[in-house]
Protein backbone atom coordinates (compact mmCIF):
# COMPACT_ATOMS: atom_id res chain seq x y z
CA UNK A 1 0.00 0.00 0.00
CA UNK A 2 1.18 3.56 -0.62
CA UNK A 3 1.09 6.20 2.17
CA UNK A 4 -2.42 7.25 1.11
CA UNK A 5 -3.80 3.76 1.65
CA UNK A 6 -4.09 2.82 -2.02
CA UNK A 7 -2.89 -0.48 -3.35
CA UNK A 8 0.31 -0.19 -5.36
CA UNK A 9 0.60 -1.30 -9.00
CA UNK A 10 2.83 -4.18 -7.87
CA UNK A 11 0.12 -5.37 -5.49
CA UNK A 12 -2.52 -5.20 -8.21
CA UNK A 13 -0.27 -7.14 -10.58
CA UNK A 14 0.25 -9.85 -7.94
CA UNK A 15 -3.51 -10.24 -7.48
CA UNK A 16 -4.00 -10.44 -11.22
CA UNK A 17 -1.28 -13.10 -11.61
CA UNK A 18 -2.83 -15.10 -8.76
CA UNK A 19 -6.25 -14.92 -10.42
CA UNK A 20 -4.82 -16.08 -13.77
CA UNK A 21 -2.95 -18.94 -12.07
CA UNK A 22 -6.16 -19.94 -10.30
CA UNK A 23 -8.04 -20.08 -13.60
CA UNK A 24 -5.29 -22.19 -15.17
CA UNK A 25 -5.32 -24.57 -12.21
CA UNK A 26 -9.12 -24.88 -12.49
CA UNK A 27 -8.83 -25.63 -16.21
CA UNK A 28 -6.16 -28.31 -15.59
CA UNK A 29 -8.26 -29.91 -12.86
CA UNK A 30 -11.37 -29.89 -15.04
CA UNK A 31 -9.54 -31.62 -17.89
CA UNK A 32 -8.17 -34.23 -15.49
CA UNK A 33 -11.69 -34.97 -14.21
CA UNK A 34 -12.96 -35.30 -17.78
CA UNK A 35 -10.23 -37.82 -18.61
CA UNK A 36 -11.15 -39.86 -15.55
CA UNK A 37 -14.75 -39.91 -16.79
CA UNK A 38 -13.65 -40.99 -20.25
CA UNK A 39 -14.84 -37.72 -21.81
CA UNK A 40 -12.85 -35.25 -23.93
CA UNK A 41 -12.65 -31.47 -23.81
CA UNK A 42 -14.69 -31.39 -27.03
CA UNK A 43 -17.39 -33.53 -25.41
CA UNK A 44 -17.63 -31.10 -22.51
CA UNK A 45 -17.64 -28.09 -24.84
CA UNK A 46 -20.41 -29.65 -26.93
CA UNK A 47 -22.48 -30.23 -23.79
CA UNK A 48 -22.04 -26.61 -22.71
CA UNK A 49 -22.82 -25.25 -26.17
CA UNK A 50 -25.95 -27.41 -26.51
CA UNK A 51 -27.20 -26.39 -23.07
CA UNK A 52 -26.57 -22.68 -23.74
CA UNK A 53 -24.20 -22.50 -20.76
CA UNK A 54 -21.27 -21.16 -22.79
CA UNK A 55 -23.31 -18.30 -24.20
CA UNK A 56 -24.87 -17.49 -20.82
CA UNK A 57 -21.44 -17.29 -19.16
CA UNK A 58 -20.15 -15.11 -22.02
CA UNK A 59 -23.03 -12.68 -21.52
CA UNK A 60 -22.63 -12.72 -17.73
CA UNK A 61 -18.95 -11.79 -18.04
CA UNK A 62 -19.76 -8.94 -20.43
CA UNK A 63 -22.30 -7.65 -17.93
CA UNK A 64 -19.69 -7.77 -15.16
CA UNK A 65 -17.26 -5.78 -17.35
CA UNK A 66 -19.52 -2.75 -16.90
CA UNK A 67 -18.19 -2.36 -13.36
CA UNK A 68 -15.02 -0.79 -14.82
CA UNK A 69 -17.07 2.05 -16.30
CA UNK A 70 -19.00 2.63 -13.08
CA UNK A 71 -15.91 2.44 -10.84
CA UNK A 72 -15.56 5.25 -8.27
CA UNK A 73 -12.41 6.64 -9.95
CA UNK A 74 -14.11 7.00 -13.35
CA UNK A 75 -15.59 10.36 -14.43
CA UNK A 76 -19.34 10.39 -13.79
CA UNK A 77 -20.44 12.88 -16.46
CA UNK A 78 -22.64 11.66 -19.30
CA UNK A 79 -20.02 12.01 -22.07
CA UNK A 80 -17.34 9.96 -20.32
CA UNK A 81 -19.82 7.31 -19.23
CA UNK A 82 -21.24 7.03 -22.75
CA UNK A 83 -17.74 6.73 -24.21
CA UNK A 84 -16.93 4.12 -21.57
CA UNK A 85 -19.79 1.84 -22.56
CA UNK A 86 -19.02 2.42 -26.24
CA UNK A 87 -15.44 1.39 -25.38
CA UNK A 88 -16.73 -1.93 -24.05
CA UNK A 89 -18.82 -2.48 -27.18
CA UNK A 90 -15.74 -1.84 -29.31
CA UNK A 91 -13.73 -4.33 -27.27
CA UNK A 92 -16.45 -6.93 -27.80
CA UNK A 93 -16.28 -6.38 -31.56
CA UNK A 94 -12.48 -6.49 -31.63
CA UNK A 95 -12.39 -9.55 -29.39
CA UNK A 96 -14.87 -11.56 -31.46
CA UNK A 97 -12.91 -10.81 -34.62
CA UNK A 98 -9.61 -11.74 -32.97
CA UNK A 99 -10.67 -14.87 -31.08
CA UNK A 100 -13.65 -16.26 -33.01
CA UNK A 101 -13.47 -15.13 -36.64
CA UNK A 102 -9.68 -14.89 -37.23
CA UNK A 103 -8.15 -17.05 -34.52
CA UNK A 104 -6.78 -19.91 -36.65
CA UNK A 105 -2.94 -19.96 -36.87
CA UNK A 106 -3.15 -22.59 -39.62
CA UNK A 107 -4.81 -20.07 -41.94
CA UNK A 108 -3.78 -16.62 -40.64
CA UNK A 109 -5.40 -13.43 -41.89
CA UNK A 110 -3.93 -9.94 -41.55
CA UNK A 111 -6.67 -7.59 -40.42
CA UNK A 112 -7.04 -4.26 -38.64
CA UNK A 113 -7.98 -5.08 -35.06
CA UNK A 114 -7.30 -1.49 -33.91
CA UNK A 115 -8.54 1.34 -36.11
CA UNK A 116 -10.72 4.47 -36.20
CA UNK A 117 -13.59 2.87 -34.27
CA UNK A 118 -11.81 0.21 -32.20
CA UNK A 119 -9.17 1.61 -29.88
CA UNK A 120 -6.94 0.24 -27.12
CA UNK A 121 -4.22 1.73 -24.93
CA UNK A 122 -3.49 5.11 -26.58
CA UNK A 123 -3.66 3.82 -30.15
CA UNK A 124 -1.53 6.00 -32.44
CA UNK A 125 -3.56 8.00 -35.02
CA UNK A 126 -0.51 7.91 -37.35
CA UNK A 127 -0.43 4.10 -37.33
CA UNK A 128 -2.13 1.47 -39.41
CA UNK A 129 -2.10 -1.66 -37.22
CA UNK A 130 -2.34 -5.15 -38.71
CA UNK A 131 -2.68 -8.30 -36.60
CA UNK A 132 -2.68 -12.01 -37.36
CA UNK A 133 -3.00 -15.11 -35.19
CA UNK A 134 0.11 -17.27 -35.61
CA UNK A 135 1.78 -20.11 -33.72
CA UNK A 136 5.36 -21.08 -32.95
CA UNK A 137 4.45 -24.59 -34.16
CA UNK A 138 4.46 -23.39 -37.76
CA UNK A 139 6.44 -21.28 -40.19
CA UNK A 140 5.04 -18.34 -42.16
CA UNK A 141 5.89 -16.14 -45.12
CA UNK A 142 5.00 -12.46 -45.42
CA UNK A 143 4.96 -10.96 -48.91
CA UNK A 144 4.58 -7.28 -49.56
CA UNK A 145 5.39 -4.10 -51.43
CA UNK A 146 7.14 -1.42 -49.42
CA UNK A 147 5.05 1.59 -50.51
CA UNK A 148 6.12 5.01 -49.23
CA UNK A 149 4.90 4.80 -45.63
CA UNK A 150 7.49 6.42 -43.39
CA UNK A 151 8.21 3.52 -41.03
CA UNK A 152 7.37 -0.19 -40.81
CA UNK A 153 7.62 -2.40 -37.76
CA UNK A 154 7.00 -6.16 -37.58
CA UNK A 155 6.84 -7.91 -34.23
CA UNK A 156 5.83 -11.28 -32.84
CA UNK A 157 4.41 -11.63 -29.35
CA UNK A 158 3.27 -14.30 -26.98
CA UNK A 159 0.04 -14.05 -25.04
CA UNK A 160 -2.88 -11.84 -25.97
CA UNK A 161 -5.41 -9.54 -24.35
CA UNK A 162 -7.75 -12.51 -23.98
CA UNK A 163 -5.67 -14.52 -21.50
CA UNK A 164 -4.54 -11.76 -19.13
CA UNK A 165 -0.86 -12.71 -19.22
CA UNK A 166 0.55 -9.67 -20.99
CA UNK A 167 2.10 -9.47 -24.45
CA UNK A 168 5.83 -10.28 -24.18
CA UNK A 169 7.85 -9.58 -27.33
CA UNK A 170 9.33 -12.65 -29.05
CA UNK A 171 10.78 -11.09 -32.21
CA UNK A 172 11.12 -7.82 -34.08
CA UNK A 173 12.10 -6.44 -37.50
CA UNK A 174 11.68 -2.89 -38.80
CA UNK A 175 12.03 -1.08 -42.12
CA UNK A 176 15.56 0.14 -41.35
CA UNK A 177 16.63 -3.55 -41.40
CA UNK A 178 14.38 -4.70 -44.25
CA UNK A 179 15.95 -5.89 -47.53
CA UNK A 180 13.68 -4.57 -50.32
CA UNK A 181 14.03 -5.53 -53.98
CA UNK A 182 14.41 -2.90 -56.70
CA UNK A 183 10.73 -3.21 -57.63
CA UNK A 184 9.74 -2.42 -54.04
CA UNK A 185 8.71 -5.99 -53.13
CA UNK A 186 10.01 -8.05 -50.23
CA UNK A 187 9.53 -11.29 -48.33
CA UNK A 188 9.88 -11.97 -44.62
CA UNK A 189 10.21 -15.47 -43.15
CA UNK A 190 8.57 -15.85 -39.75
CA UNK A 191 9.87 -18.86 -37.82
CA UNK A 192 11.51 -20.08 -34.65
CA UNK A 193 14.71 -21.01 -36.46
CA UNK A 194 16.81 -18.40 -38.27
CA UNK A 195 16.26 -18.07 -42.02
CA UNK A 196 18.36 -16.32 -44.68
CA UNK A 197 17.26 -12.85 -45.79
CA UNK A 198 14.51 -11.00 -43.96
CA UNK A 199 13.73 -13.02 -40.84
CA UNK A 200 11.26 -12.35 -38.03
CA UNK A 201 11.88 -14.47 -34.97
CA UNK A 202 9.24 -16.54 -33.18
CA UNK A 203 9.46 -18.77 -30.11
CA UNK A 204 7.34 -21.83 -29.35
CA UNK A 205 5.09 -19.54 -27.27
CA UNK A 206 4.47 -16.98 -30.05
CA UNK A 207 0.77 -16.40 -30.73
CA UNK A 208 0.47 -13.04 -32.49
CA UNK A 209 1.95 -11.02 -35.33
CA UNK A 210 1.63 -7.24 -35.20
CA UNK A 211 2.56 -4.89 -38.06
CA UNK A 212 2.71 -1.16 -37.41
CA UNK A 213 2.78 1.18 -40.39
CA UNK A 214 3.64 4.68 -39.18
CA UNK A 215 2.76 7.62 -41.43
CA UNK A 216 3.99 11.19 -41.32
CA UNK A 217 1.24 12.23 -43.75
CA UNK A 218 -1.45 9.65 -44.52
CA UNK A 219 -2.82 11.77 -47.36
CA UNK A 220 0.41 11.53 -49.35
CA UNK A 221 2.10 8.29 -48.32
CA UNK A 222 1.30 4.91 -49.84
CA UNK A 223 0.73 2.09 -47.35
CA UNK A 224 2.62 -1.17 -47.53
CA UNK A 225 0.62 -4.01 -49.10
CA UNK A 226 0.99 -7.29 -47.22
CA UNK A 227 -0.18 -10.89 -47.30
CA UNK A 228 0.65 -13.84 -45.04
CA UNK A 229 0.67 -17.59 -45.62
CA UNK A 230 1.62 -20.64 -43.59
CA UNK A 231 4.55 -22.43 -45.22
CA UNK A 232 3.48 -25.94 -46.20
CA UNK A 233 -0.18 -25.29 -45.49
CA UNK A 234 -3.16 -25.56 -47.83
CA UNK A 235 -4.62 -22.21 -46.73
CA UNK A 236 -7.83 -23.83 -45.52
CA UNK A 237 -9.09 -22.92 -42.04
CA UNK A 238 -9.59 -25.48 -39.31
CA UNK A 239 -13.29 -26.51 -39.18
CA UNK A 240 -15.24 -24.92 -36.36
CA UNK A 241 -15.67 -27.01 -33.24
CA UNK A 242 -17.57 -26.45 -30.02
CA UNK A 243 -14.30 -26.31 -28.11
CA UNK A 244 -12.84 -23.63 -30.40
CA UNK A 245 -16.02 -21.54 -30.25
CA UNK A 246 -16.21 -21.79 -26.47
CA UNK A 247 -12.55 -20.82 -26.17
CA UNK A 248 -13.10 -17.83 -28.49
CA UNK A 249 -16.07 -16.61 -26.49
CA UNK A 250 -14.18 -17.03 -23.22
CA UNK A 251 -11.11 -15.15 -24.50
CA UNK A 252 -13.29 -12.36 -25.88
CA UNK A 253 -15.03 -11.97 -22.53
CA UNK A 254 -11.69 -12.02 -20.71
CA UNK A 255 -10.42 -9.29 -23.00
CA UNK A 256 -13.46 -7.08 -22.40
CA UNK A 257 -12.88 -7.43 -18.66
CA UNK A 258 -9.07 -7.42 -18.67
CA UNK A 259 -8.27 -4.49 -20.98
CA UNK A 260 -10.23 -1.88 -18.95
CA UNK A 261 -8.71 -3.36 -15.77
CA UNK A 262 -5.14 -3.02 -17.10
CA UNK A 263 -5.44 0.46 -18.56
CA UNK A 264 -7.72 1.64 -15.77
CA UNK A 265 -4.88 0.87 -13.37
CA UNK A 266 -2.52 2.87 -15.60
CA UNK A 267 -4.90 5.82 -15.63
CA UNK A 268 -5.14 5.88 -11.85
CA UNK A 269 -1.37 6.19 -11.80
CA UNK A 270 -1.38 8.93 -14.46
CA UNK A 271 -3.71 11.08 -12.37
CA UNK A 272 -0.99 11.48 -9.75
CA UNK A 273 0.88 13.70 -12.25
CA UNK A 274 -2.04 15.37 -14.04
CA UNK A 275 -0.99 17.95 -16.68
CA UNK A 276 2.62 16.73 -16.59
CA UNK A 277 4.35 14.32 -18.98
CA UNK A 278 6.86 12.03 -17.23
CA UNK A 279 8.28 9.03 -19.04
CA UNK A 280 6.67 5.65 -18.47
CA UNK A 281 8.93 2.82 -17.34
CA UNK A 282 9.93 0.91 -20.51
CA UNK A 283 9.26 -2.48 -18.91
CA UNK A 284 5.66 -1.47 -18.20
CA UNK A 285 4.86 -0.44 -21.78
CA UNK A 286 6.71 -3.38 -23.34
CA UNK A 287 4.84 -5.90 -21.17
CA UNK A 288 1.56 -4.51 -22.54
CA UNK A 289 2.65 -4.86 -26.17
CA UNK A 290 4.46 -1.54 -26.65
CA UNK A 291 7.42 -1.23 -29.01
CA UNK A 292 10.73 -1.40 -27.07
CA UNK A 293 12.22 1.19 -29.47
CA UNK A 294 9.61 3.76 -28.40
CA UNK A 295 9.96 6.02 -25.35
CA UNK A 296 6.42 6.66 -24.07
CA UNK A 297 5.32 9.65 -22.00
CA UNK A 298 1.82 8.93 -20.71
CA UNK A 299 -0.20 11.12 -18.36
CA UNK A 300 -3.58 12.61 -17.49
CA UNK A 301 -4.91 16.03 -18.41
CA UNK A 302 -7.75 18.09 -16.95
CA UNK A 303 -8.67 21.64 -17.97
CA UNK A 304 -11.37 24.10 -17.00
CA UNK A 305 -13.15 25.90 -19.87
CA UNK A 306 -10.83 28.93 -19.61
CA UNK A 307 -7.58 26.99 -19.18
CA UNK A 308 -4.99 25.71 -21.63
CA UNK A 309 -2.13 23.25 -21.28
CA UNK A 310 1.17 24.45 -22.78
CA UNK A 311 3.74 21.73 -23.58
CA UNK A 312 7.31 22.69 -24.56
CA UNK A 313 10.14 20.45 -25.74
CA UNK A 314 12.95 20.20 -28.25
CA UNK A 315 12.56 16.91 -30.13
CA UNK A 316 15.63 14.68 -30.09
CA UNK A 317 17.04 13.16 -33.25
CA UNK A 318 14.62 10.30 -33.88
CA UNK A 319 12.85 8.27 -36.54
CA UNK A 320 9.48 9.74 -35.59
CA UNK A 321 7.64 11.49 -32.77
CA UNK A 322 4.08 12.47 -32.04
CA UNK A 323 1.80 13.86 -29.35
CA UNK A 324 -1.86 12.87 -29.03
CA UNK A 325 -4.85 13.55 -26.83
CA UNK A 326 -6.94 10.62 -25.59
CA UNK A 327 -10.10 10.21 -23.56
CA UNK A 328 -10.27 8.82 -20.02
CA UNK A 329 -10.37 5.26 -21.39
CA UNK A 330 -7.08 5.73 -23.28
CA UNK A 331 -8.77 5.83 -26.68
CA UNK A 332 -7.38 8.42 -29.08
CA UNK A 333 -9.93 11.17 -29.65
CA UNK A 334 -11.70 11.27 -33.01
CA UNK A 335 -8.80 12.09 -35.34
CA UNK A 336 -11.03 11.67 -38.41
CA UNK A 337 -12.77 14.97 -37.69
CA UNK A 338 -10.63 16.87 -35.16
CA UNK A 339 -6.98 17.86 -34.82
CA UNK A 340 -6.11 15.84 -31.74
CA UNK A 341 -2.48 14.99 -32.55
CA UNK A 342 0.67 16.40 -34.11
CA UNK A 343 3.82 14.65 -35.32
CA UNK A 344 7.36 15.20 -36.55
CA UNK A 345 6.13 16.27 -39.99
CA UNK A 346 2.99 18.25 -39.18
CA UNK A 347 4.37 20.27 -36.25
CA UNK A 348 5.39 23.92 -36.49
CA UNK A 349 8.88 24.52 -35.08
CA UNK A 350 10.48 27.59 -33.53
CA UNK A 351 13.74 28.90 -34.99
CA UNK A 352 15.73 27.04 -32.34
CA UNK A 353 14.07 23.72 -33.26
CA UNK A 354 11.77 23.62 -30.23
CA UNK A 355 8.07 22.85 -30.34
CA UNK A 356 5.22 24.34 -28.32
CA UNK A 357 1.95 22.40 -28.24
CA UNK A 358 -1.21 24.02 -26.89
CA UNK A 359 -4.10 21.89 -25.65
CA UNK A 360 -7.22 24.02 -25.34
CA UNK A 361 -10.99 23.83 -25.69
CA UNK A 362 -11.01 26.40 -28.53
CA UNK A 363 -8.56 27.68 -31.11
CA UNK A 364 -6.15 30.30 -29.69
CA UNK A 365 -4.92 31.17 -33.19
CA UNK A 366 -1.47 29.74 -32.42
CA UNK A 367 0.50 26.89 -34.04
CA UNK A 368 0.21 23.29 -32.85
CA UNK A 369 -3.22 23.68 -31.28
CA UNK A 370 -4.73 20.38 -30.09
CA UNK A 371 -8.49 20.46 -29.52
CA UNK A 372 -10.11 18.72 -26.57
CA UNK A 373 -13.07 17.83 -28.82
CA UNK A 374 -15.58 18.61 -26.10
CA UNK A 375 -13.79 16.77 -23.29
CA UNK A 376 -12.75 18.29 -19.96
CA UNK A 377 -10.29 15.54 -19.00
CA UNK A 378 -8.58 12.45 -20.34
CA UNK A 379 -5.20 10.92 -20.99
CA UNK A 380 -2.38 11.98 -23.31
CA UNK A 381 0.75 10.48 -24.83
CA UNK A 382 4.02 11.71 -26.32
CA UNK A 383 6.32 9.17 -27.97
CA UNK A 384 9.81 9.22 -29.48
CA UNK A 385 10.74 6.37 -31.86
CA UNK A 386 14.40 5.33 -32.00
CA UNK A 387 15.50 8.54 -30.31
CA UNK A 388 19.11 9.33 -29.40
CA UNK A 389 17.88 11.06 -26.21
CA UNK A 390 14.70 11.16 -24.13
CA UNK A 391 14.11 14.73 -22.90
CA UNK A 392 11.16 15.29 -20.56
CA UNK A 393 8.68 17.91 -21.83
CA UNK A 394 7.94 21.02 -19.77
CA UNK A 395 4.27 21.68 -19.08
CA UNK A 396 2.21 24.51 -17.59
CA UNK A 397 -1.50 25.27 -17.22
CA UNK A 398 -2.27 28.88 -18.19
CA UNK A 399 -5.35 31.02 -18.59
CA UNK A 400 -6.77 30.98 -22.11
CA UNK A 401 -7.04 34.78 -22.09
CA UNK A 402 -3.27 34.95 -21.65
CA UNK A 403 -2.83 32.88 -24.81
CA UNK A 404 -5.13 35.16 -26.77
CA UNK A 405 -3.33 38.26 -25.50
CA UNK A 406 0.09 36.78 -26.22
CA UNK A 407 1.02 36.89 -22.54
CA UNK A 408 2.07 33.24 -22.30
CA UNK A 409 5.62 34.29 -23.14
CA UNK A 410 8.17 31.78 -21.92
CA UNK A 411 5.73 29.74 -19.87
CA UNK A 412 7.26 26.30 -19.41
CA UNK A 413 10.40 27.11 -21.38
Amino acid sequence: MDPRGRRTNAGGAEIRRFFIALLQAYKTLSLAILRLRGATAEDEAARRILSGRSWAEFCDTLKAAGSAIAAPAAPRDALNQAEGYRYLSRLVRAGLEAFVEYADPKAPVLRRMIHETAKIGADNPDNCYLNAAISGQYEYRLRGTRGTVHFLDFSTQSGNYGNGGGLPLTGRLDSTELDVRKDGSFEVRVSCGRKPGNWLRMTPATSMLIVRQTFLDKRRETPCELSIERVGGDGLPTPLSCERLEQGLRMTANMVVGVPFLFGRWVRGFRRHTNQLPRMKPETSTAAGGDPDIAYYHSYWALDPEQALVIDFTPPSCEYWNFQLDNHWMESLDYRHYTIHVNKHTASYAEDGSVRIIVAHRDPGLPNWITTAGHSCGTMCLRWVKADACPEPRTAVVGFSNLEAGKHGDVGR
